[in-house]
């Protein structure tokens, strides 16, 4: 999304910085279900990825396994976070 959004692998996060033991811990919580409230306490929101489908057999199959394999990958989205502006991500404050 040109980096006007944040997209998370929900298995490898919750492995990789949720799951992380000891010092330094990036996040107090270990429970995604608590990491995802932060975000919409943040002003995030949840958004779909949609993708246009072929019309043969063979290459739909292949779309939808490609798009199961994408399935445990959430996009988050908030107007202040955007990579060109930096600056503005003080703008996301807890509501």
């Amino acid at each position: 999304e040109g980096g006007k959004c944040v997209a998370i692998n929900k298995e490898l996060f919750k492995e990789e910085v949720l799951g992380r033991g000891g010092p330094p811990r990036v996040f107090a919580m270990q429970s995604m279900k608590s990491f995802l409230r932060q975000l919409n306490l943040y002003g995030f929101t949840k958004i779909q990825q949609h993708s246009q489908r072929s019309a043969s057999l063979p290459e739909f199959l292949a779309e939808e396994a490609a798009a199961s394999a994408h399935s445990q990958i959430l996009y988050y989205y908030n107007p202040n976070f955007n990579r060109e502006y930096p600056h503005r991500l003080e703008e996301c404050k807890r509501r």
